[in-house]
């Protein structure tokens, strides 16, 4: 497993979209929590967005990664997601309480912008 942070987009800096695998869950959730912390402390990011929208499956451990990557990056960096609203991160995201502390956009274009 492997993330690609993509490069923030020109004129802004300190902006990082990461494309999460297509499954988050007990066995994959604390190698990415680690790539996660490792790519927005050496970019000094102000806004970090995890693109869910290629996840198919997310069970708590997903939710918990972020509530805990928002925790630990606050107050520097500003943690959003991308997740498509009928799948099931989510859904995830909703139910665990998350979505209250965490923005959740459609795309990854308005996660980025807005």
């Amino acid at each position: 497993m492997t993330l690609l942070p993509t490069p923030s987009p020109p004129g802004e800096p300190g902006r990082t979209l990461l494309t999460l695998p297509p499954e988050v869950d007990l066995c994959t959730a604390p190698r990415l929590y680690a790539r996660i912390l490792s790519v927005a402390h050496a970019r000094r990011l102000r806004l970090l967005v995890l693109d869910l929208t290629r996840t198919r499956f997310m069970d708590s451990q997903g939710a918990h990664l972020i509530h805990d990557v928002r925790r630990l990056l606050r107050p520097h960096t500003e943690v959003r997601v991308a997740a498509l609203p009928d799948g099931l991160p989510s859904r995830v995201l909703t139910l665990t309480g998350v979505r209250r502390d965490v923005p959740v956009y459609e795309d990854t274009a308005a996660a980025l912008t807005s």
